[in-house]
């Protein structure tokens, strides 16, 4: 099956392929519903339509049908998986880095600050708990209203791409109703973004507060010189291990040049903040 929905067999297919997971096994009856959801009252699904759509599917190795009921096979799990991507973008990358990134460099910041500064521990706790939460705050609003900004343009784009392939169908009935359908089918996954984008805000802010978090603890709790080894060695830890190894594996890109890359931003980052808190 094609990327492209060039008909209205390939709304519903892909209407179908978004409402299964690889595990479960669905009735057909209990699809038809679930897609009569989707469809809503003005556009009618028959029942002709629905079979060939899942005959078709069938037919592509797509989904298996046994005994009333059909199940992803594997290549129409990872063509589900494309589609869930490229629609509603699930692979939360940027949120994971961003918030590792920007928490390993606050909590470096603040210990280093408390450690050369000599900071008392109450003064400590107090300024590590004000600028971990105003930078997950932060975080969490730029993922939030950025992401919800930058979704509606991208599924207006490719509502308006699938909606001019869908003009070339010569009946004007099916064609029309093909329309209705992909409105219907882009309002749900405009419900569906929304949620997503809070949750990728909020995953976001979790991790940075978590990656800031833990090495300050570690450096407050224990006595000198273990916290400030210990410390430093958790967010070199979560820098060059879990960081690195992650954004290279996601990005396809070496792991050597993502560390050279992770490794520069922080030394400048954390060189520009220690400036600007010597300077005040």
């Amino acid at each position: 099956m094609s990327i492209a929905i060039q008909d209205l067999p390939g709304v519903l297919k892909i209407i179908v392929l978004l409402n299964l997971d690889k595990e479960e096994v669905v009735e057909t009856t209990r699809l038809k519903r679930m897609l009569d959801r989707v469809c809503a009252d003005h556009v009618c699904l028959e029942t002709g339509e629905f079979n060939k759509a899942l005959n078709e599917m069938v037919s592509e190795g797509l989904i298996s049908s046994r005994d009333g009921a059909v199940q992803l096979t594997d290549q129409g799990a990872n063509l589900s998986n494309d589609w869930r991507g490229l629609l509603l973008k699930r692979e939360p990358i940027l949120e994971v880095v961003a918030g590792l990134t920007d928490g390993s460099i606050t909590g470096l910041v603040v210990i280093l600050s408390a450690f050369i500064a000599g900071l008392p521990s109450n003064i400590a706790v107090f300024a590590a708990f004000l600028t971990l939460s105003s930078v997950a705050i932060t975080n969490f609003s730029s993922f939030l209203l950025g992401g919800i900004t930058e979704d509606i343009s991208d599924m207006i784009t490719l509502q308006n791409l699938v909606r001019h392939s869908l003009k070339g169908i010569t009946d004007k009935k099916k064609r029309d109703r093909s329309l209705l359908l992909v409105s219907e089918l882009f309002t749900l996954l405009h419900s569906q973004l929304s949620r997503a984008n809070l949750y990728a805000a909020t995953l976001c802010s979790v991790t940075t507060f978590l990656a800031g978090f833990i090495p300050i603890s570690v450096y407050l709790v224990l006595p000198s010189p273990l916290d400030i080894i210990l410390s430093l060695g958790i967010v070199g830890a979560v820098v060059g291990g879990f960081l690195v190894r992650y954004r290279s594996r996601r990005t396809k890109v070496h792991w050597r040049v993502t560390l050279l890359e992770t490794v520069v931003i922080i030394l400048i980052a954390v060189a520009a903040s220690l400036m600007l808190g010597g300077s005040i």
